[in-house]
């Protein structure tokens, strides 16, 4: 979720979205029903075994303080985000509060840092990879980044949903995963291409094209911020991919005991089970996503 083929597109990510937050797997059809809600990726009656883990004297938790809205340091110079709170319900859920520790790293060191036992888990957003998957277990994932499109509110569209925009422009970011995954899913819009986002941003608010297709979490920051002159609105979808867009964000487990990552994964089926994960993800997404 770090490189640009993913669906995060990092460095424009943190640039606009730091000063947002501080001025305050699985292939789905084109077709998907409109979500409102925090998908659940825990079935309700799925019982998973959770491990005893009294045994372990800290859960150390690795992360980042450079990733808003999952990982920053607040105006007072706390850690807060998402992966913040959620580690905390973790602890909660499992017990271990007393024994529970974040600790923020450079995002190119946590690997390194799990592997020398400086932590029991990176929650951080980790692409998942195979190599990756040699030397860490890794958990269900907990939350999916949908791409989206975002239409200009000028735009003169016929329908509610994506045939709308069949035979016209639709802007996206020249050689990411999702222009591959507008072809692939979309072949009847017309993709335009641009190198930046911020020149695709700008065609959009222009009028140049009607639409652009990319992160919802990068659209919905930028449709609410100043810089959108409150020009667009998002439109259909989620559209949900593992090909293009990964497994989406999980836990990263330490060590070769199975332990952990069992328990970690029945305590988050239980935080999204019972609203906890939906009630974290509204304090840091009160626009929604999906």
């Amino acid at each position: 979720m770090r490189a640009k083929v993913s669906s995060l597109e990092l460095p424009g990510l943190l640039q606009l979205l730091a000063r947002l937050i501080l001025a305050l797997p699985l292939m789905v059809s084109p077709a998907v029903a409109q979500m409102t809600e925090l998908p659940i990726l825990f079935d309700a009656r799925e019982r998973l075994a959770r491990p005893d883990v009294n045994d372990i004297l800290r859960l150390r938790f690795l992360t980042t303080a450079d990733f808003p809205p999952f990982n920053f340091t607040d105006q007072t110079g706390r850690l807060a985000g998402f992966h913040v709170d959620l580690a905390r319900a973790l602890c909660a859920e499992l017990g271990m509060e007393n024994r529970c520790q974040i600790q923020a790293l450079p995002y190119e060191q946590l690997a390194t840092a799990l592997e020398g036992g400086q932590g029991e888990a990176v929650l951080a957003g980790v692409a998942v990879t195979s190599q990756l998957r040699e030397r860490f277990r890794f958990t269900r994932p907990y939350l999916l980044l949908p791409a989206r499109f975002l239409t200009n509110k000028q735009a003169s569209l016929a329908r509610t949903d994506a045939r709308a925009l069949y035979g016209k422009p639709v802007g996206v970011i020249k050689g990411t995963a999702h222009e591959a995954m507008l072809r692939a899913f979309f072949p009847d819009v017309k993709a335009q291409g641009f190198d930046t986002r911020d020149a695709m941003l700008e065609a959009l608010k222009a009028k140049k094209v009607d639409a652009v297709f990319a992160d919802a979490l990068q659209l919905s920051f930028w449709m609410t911020s100043p810089a959108s002159a409150g020009c667009c609105d998002l439109f259909d979808g989620p559209y949900l991919s593992e090909q293009f867009l990964g497994e989406g964000m999980t836990i990263m487990v330490g060590g070769q005991d199975a332990r952990l990552s069992a328990a970690l994964e029945s305590a988050l089926a239980a935080v999204s089970r019972d609203g906890r994960l939906e009630e974290i993800y509204l304090r840091y997404f009160p626009t929604g996503i999906y």
